[in-house]
C-alpha cells in the first residue's frame, strides 16, 4: 500500500462530523437490500453507463456509500475498497478543497429544505450540483456535474439513500466554482426552483409556448432553427427567450440552459 494511501486512509471520518444531523435523523422501517442493489443495476444498464458517467448513493443511515458503479477509481485515483469501506468520507476526500466549505453549506440547505416539506413534496425533491474532483495520485481537476434526488424516503419522510447520476464535463464551466440548485413540486403543482444565486424559493411557471422552446433549446437549437420549426417569427422566439431567462432567474444562455436541466423541462 503506497505512503499516499496511506495517509488518506487517516484522514477518513474527518468529515463525517458535517452529516451528524443527516444520521440523527429517526429512521423507520426496513429496507430489502438485495431488491435495491437489483434496481440500480437494472437502472445502471438502462443508461447504458457511458465513460463519463458514474451512479452513486449514499446511505444516511451509516453515511456509507450503499452503491457506485462506473469509471470512478480511474477518474479519482481511489481504490473502489475505499469507497466500500469508506465511501462518504473518500468521495469528499476527493473534492477540491476550495469546493468542500460551499458543499458541506449546501448539504445544509438540502437537508433544511427537505424537511421543511409536505411528504409528497419531499417524494419530487431534486438537487443538481457542480464540483471538481482532484485525483489522487496526478492532482489533476476534473469537472463532474451531478442530477441527485431521494431514491429510498421512509415512511415518516426521512432521507434513508439518494442517487446521483453524475457526468463528467469536457470543458470547465463558466462559473468555475462549487455551485446548486434544488427544485420540487408544491401539493398545488407549482414547481419551485431554488439555486446557489437565488437563495429564496421561487416559482417557475413557464407557458406552453415557452415549454415547447425550452425543449427546443436543450436540444441544441439555434433561435432561426427554433423559428422555423415552430413556424413563428425570430423576433417571437426572442421575446420567448428572453421571457424564459427571466423566470429562471438566469443571467446567461448557460445558467439557463442549467436550470431548464434542473426543472426537467
Amino acid at each position: 500500500m503506497d505512503k499516499v494511501l496511506l495517509k488518506d486512509l487517516k484522514k477518513q471520518d474527518k468529515y463525517t462530523r458535517f452529516f451528524k444531523s443527516w444520521k440523527e435523523q429517526q429512521f423507520q422501517g426496513e429496507i430489502d437490500e438485495q431488491k435495491l442493489k437489483d434496481e440500480l443495476l437494472t437502472l445502471s444498464k438502462s443508461i447504458g453507463l457511458q465513460e463519463s458517467i458514474v451512479i452513486a448513493c449514499f446511505d444516511y443511515r451509516n453515511l456509507n456509500l450503499a452503491f457506485f458503479t462506473g469509471r470512478i477509481e480511474e477518474i479519482t485515483g481511489y481504490p473502489e475498497s475505499m469507497f466500500r469501506n469508506k465511501g462518504m468520507e473518500t468521495s469528499f476526500t476527493m473534492i477540491h478543497p476550495e469546493d468542500r466549505p460551499e458543499l458541506f453549506k449546501f448539504q445544509e440547505v438540502v437537508l433544511k429544505a427537505f424537511h421543511s416539506l409536505s411528504i409528497s413534496e419531499r417524494n419530487s425533491f431534486e438537487f443538481s450540483y457542480t464540483t471538481r474532483w482532484v485525483h489522487r495520485k496526478t492532482q489533476k481537476v476534473t469537472w463532474m456535474t451531478s442530477k441527485a434526488r431521494p431514491y429510498v424516503i421512509d415512511h415518516a419522510g426521512n432521507f434513508i439513500i439518494d442517487l446521483h447520476i453524475i457526468i463528467q464535463l469536457t470543458t470547465p464551466p463558466k462559473v468555475q466554482s462549487y455551485d446548486w440548485s434544488y427544485t420540487y413540486l408544491k401539493d398545488d403543482g407549482t414547481k419551485i426552483l431554488v439555486t446557489k444565486n437565488s437563495p429564496q424559493d421561487k416559482v417557475v411557471q413557464l407557458t406552453q409556448k415557452e415549454k415547447e422552446i425550452a425543449k427546443l433549446i436543450l436540444e441544441g437549437l439555434e433561435s432561426k432553427e427554433i423559428s422555423e420549426t415552430l413556424n413563428i417569427s425570430l423576433n417571437t422566439v426572442s421575446t420567448h427567450r428572453k421571457n424564459i431567462l427571466r423566470k429562471v432567474n438566469a443571467r446567461n444562455l448557460t445558467e439557463m440552459i442549467k436550470m431548464l436541466v434542473a426543472l426537467d423541462i
